[in-house]
Formats: C-alpha cells, sequence, structure tokens
C-alpha cells in the first residue's frame, strides 16, 4: 500500500534529491509538490522543481507556487549555500511542463480533502504555506496522517548557534504548525548532518552512465563557501531527501516522543527548544510553562542505511529522452 505525499520545497540541491527520490519509490504516491521561498527565490524554486520532474521522467504531478517571504519577517535567500540558480549551478534543460495557476494553499487545501484516506505532508522547507493552510483551511487537518518536518534541531543549529534554517527563516509559520494538533515528525539536525554518499561514489555517478545518477552525482558534489576566502569541503549529504527516506524506512532511525517550542524572540529566535528532561523541572512544578505540543524526534539514524536506500531508489530511475 502506498503512502500519499504532498511535497511542500523550496528547491534547493537537497531538495531536488528529495523530489528524485520521492518521484522513484513505489511505496510513495506523490499527490503534489507546493512551492515556497526559502533556499531560493519563488519563482525559481518553481522552476527547479518542474525541471527536477523531467529529469525523474515523473508524471503530470501538479506543481504551485505559494509564499514569496515568511509570515513576518523579510524576505531571504540561501543563495551563498545553493548557488544563484538554487541547484548549485546545476544546468537542467528547460522544461515545457507548467505550474498550475492556482495558489499553493489552494493546490492543498483540494488535494488534502478530496483524497480518500489522509495525506502525509513532507515539509522540506520553510513551513509558511503550511501555516497559511492551516489557518485559512483548519478543516484539512481531518485528513493530513501525519507532518514530515525536514527542520529544527535537538541540539545545535547551523542558520544561527541554535535555530536550523528552514525554522529560523519563518518561526511563526514553524510554531503554527507544531502546534496545530497534527502528528509532527522532525526530522532535524541531529540525524540530517550525518546522512552522507562518500565522494569516490558521488564522482562515479556523476562520470557515470546512468542519466539519473550522473545529476545525483553532481548534486552530490555541490560544495558551500559562507566567503570567497573560504575553502568548501564535500559533505555529500543527501539532507531532505533523508527525510523523504524515513517515511518509508522508520526503523532506520531512533526516534522520542518530545515536548518541543519553537522560540520566537531573542538570540534564539528560530532554536526548536526540546525538553528531553525525564522529570519535570521546577518551570512545569510550578506552573510556569505551558503545555508545549508534543512531537517526534529523530535522534539517531542508521546512516549508511539511509544512504543506500536513496541510491539504490533514485537509480531506478528512467532517463528522460533530454538526459541520455
Amino acid at each position: 500500500m502506498t503512502v500519499p505525499v504532498i511535497l511542500d520545497v523550496d528547491t534547493g540541491v537537497d531538495d531536488a534529491l528529495a523530489i528524485l527520490f520521492a518521484v522513484a519509490h513505489p511505496e510513495l504516491e506523490v499527490l503534489g509538490i507546493t512551492c515556497v521561498a526559502g533556499n531560493a527565490a519563488l519563482d525559481q524554486v518553481v522552476d527547479n522543481t518542474l525541471r527536477v520532474l523531467d529529469a525523474a521522467s515523473a508524471g503530470d504531478i501538479p506543481v504551485a507556487a505559494g509564499a514569496t517571504r515568511p509570515l513576518i519577517a523579510p524576505a531571504r535567500s540561501a543563495s551563498h549555500v545553493h548557488g544563484a540558480d538554487g541547484l548549485g549551478g546545476l544546468a537542467l534543460p528547460p522544461t515545457a511542463r507548467q505550474a498550475r495557476p492556482e495558489h499553493a494553499v489552494e493546490l492543498l487545501r483540494r488535494l488534502v480533502t478530496e483524497h480518500p484516506v489522509p495525506v502525509t505532508l513532507v515539509a522540506l522547507a520553510p513551513q509558511t504555506n503550511l501555516a497559511l493552510l492551516l489557518r485559512m483551511h483548519p478543516e484539512v487537518a481531518a485528513n493530513i496522517e501525519r507532518i514530515v518536518v525536514m527542520g529544527g534541531s535537538a541540539s545545535v543549529g547551523n542558520a544561527t548557534a541554535v535555530a536550523e534554517f528552514n525554522v529560523w527563516h519563518d518561526p511563526e509559520a514553524a510554531a503554527i504548525v507544531f502546534d496545530a494538533g497534527i502528528p509532527v515528525y522532525m526530522y532535524g539536525l541531529d540525524v540530517f548532518n550525518r546522512v552522507s554518499v562518500d565522494s569516490a561514489r558521488a564522482h562515479e555517478l556523476e562520470h557515470g552512465a546512468h542519466p539519473v545518477g550522473r545529476i545525483v552525482g553532481e548534486l552530490l558534489g555541490h560544495r558551500i563557501a559562507m566567503s570567497e576566502d573560504e575553502h568548501a569541503e564535500y559533505t555529500g549529504l543527501i539532507g531532505d531527501a533523508g527525510a523523504v527516506c524515513s517515511i518509508v524506512a522508520p526503523d532506520a532511525l531512533r526516534t522520542e516522543r518530545r515536548p518541543v517550542r519553537v522560540e520566537l524572540a531573542g538570540f534564539g529566535r528560530g532554536q526548536t527548544l526540546v525538553d528531553r528532561r525525564e522529570f519535570a523541572g521546577e518551570d512545569v512544578v510550578h506552573g510556569l510553562v505551558d503545555a508545549w505540543p508534543v512531537v517526534e524526534v529523530a535522534l539517531e539514524v542508521d546512516a549508511e542505511r539511509v544512504a543506500g536506500l536513496f541510491l539504490d531508489t533514485v537509480l531506478e530511475l528512467p532517463a528522460s529522452s533530454q538526459y541520455r
């Protein structure tokens, strides 16, 4: 039985890997993809998404554009991480695919409410579209199985010392999603930073005969430098794709159900505070805090297994005529 999913993306390097995996895996049914500004500006995100679907030889999966900026904060991009085009300079051919004319929130509402069984939303980006959906159409919660979030951390951050980028980009949106009463699975930096493909394998793929493998190898080989003076190291992280892998291989990760709060102010803005205490603290005993949403938090991962699952799956994709 397949799991019906809708991906919400800001298609940069690792979102592209996630889309390839989701389209390829036989246990996932991709109902649609919604786009939000994040790794790149919204128009670029939409174009990247459509081109990646071509590379995956995907069927007619509806794609819609959504929020151009966070709910409150000004628009920002991560072009220093994902490159000016959001795909690390990967030159995918132009596409004849077109985004749907409806807004991402409307596509989400329609796909969720019309589907005969509850849908899993996969948030691989700032959660602005999902927050707008849940505020404008709270009735959709009845047909959402859960929300798988690539975001947050129970330890360190990357956008700041304590905040992960997707949550930091729009913490108000993340707080709305986490507090909506829908089950949330948090695939954060604790596991994100551990699942990688070694450089020799990525090089082999990039220069091999498999057309999709060449794309995957080039994406994996993209190196991040925060300044012109910095030497960029190879990481090979599959990134967002790991969150999608967790749907079909949940036993490859160790999770804990923990109270989680999204911090909205001060130096901790955008931090996901994960309460890992085994006993109530003074704040709870003395009634100084309200109850926090309980979230399933991924804390450990069988990195080799997940990386293998990712590669085995995407290399099953047929070669699009544009890439032969």
